[in-house]
């Protein structure tokens, strides 16, 4: 894995040739509960050039090498870098429900897409070369640059996909922009699972963020399965563990009432 340092060296080689990069990352795909969420940032030759990515950039890793106290103090820079129009963020997420609709992949392209065009008016892309998942969505102010862009996703080639990208496994941790956005990432959906930890007590959502620890299996087999629990990925962990006659507690939500 590339030094920290070298991350805004590797953003410096991509962005020859256009006046802006925007990073694209996800939190939550692996997960057994919650919606997974995707980060965009929106970086400039400027930026990449400037006072704070050579000086402070070198705090940025991919998200998950992080512990929750830097990403949360690199998310306080970020949003003072945001105000004084440095550098463009946003995120994107997909629920639960669209996840079992859509696939995790599915999921995961549309949670990118809403991040993306948070950050970025869809007229300045390329013509789309998929139907329109996004049918009902309100309309939001965007960020609309004039300056021609490119995008970096972590992990493999998103197809099909409406926006032209450039692909890198383990980018997150090679691109200071795919970084920063899997921080944005990370920080907004802990924030998300820490809300249900409240509403659903009796899951540790606060402590596991909704992925596969034994607490959280345990707590499964305990009590059921609440409305944010992803009940394909239940029936694929435990199918090989229970037989499937004793399997109802996944079919359908417990019996869990939020405290709203």
């Amino acid at each position: 894995m590339p030094k920290r340092r070298q991350l805004r060296g590797f953003d410096l080689k991509q962005i020859e040739g256009v006046a802006s990069l925007i990073g694209v990352d996800e939190a939550g795909r692996g997960a057994l509960a919650g919606p997974v969420v995707a980060g965009a940032v929106l970086v400039t030759r400027d930026f990449l050039e400037g006072r704070w990515a050579i000086g402070r950039g070198g705090r940025v890793n991919d998200s998950k090498l992080l512990s929750a106290d830097e990403r949360l103090a690199l998310w306080a820079e970020f949003d003072g870098l945001m105000a004084e129009g440095r550098i463009h963020a946003h995120y994107g997420m997909a629920t639960v429900d669209e996840i079992e609709r859509l696939n995790i992949v599915g999921a995961t392209k549309l949670a990118m897409r809403r991040a993306l065009e948070g950050i970025y008016a869809p007229a300045a892309f390329e013509t789309r070369t998929e139907p329109d998942l996004f049918s009902g969505l309100e309309e939001r102010a965007a960020f609309q640059p004039t300056v021609s862009c490119r995008i970096l996703i972590d992990g493999l080639r998103l197809r099909p996909f409406p926006y032209p990208h450039t692909a890198f496994v383990k980018g997150d941790g090679r691109s200071l922009c795919i970084a920063m956005a899997s921080i944005v990432a990370k920080v907004v959906r802990d924030r998300l699972m820490t809300e249900l930890d409240s509403q659903f007590p009796g899951y540790g959502f606060q402590q596991h963020k909704g992925y596969a620890t034994e607490e959280h299996r345990a707590s499964l087999l305990r009590i059921g399965r609440c409305p944010h629990h992803r009940s394909v990925f239940l029936r694929k962990l435990f199918e090989a563990r229970i037989d499937p006659a004793q399997m109802d507690f996944l079919g359908s939500p417990a019996a869990v009432q939020s405290e709203d």
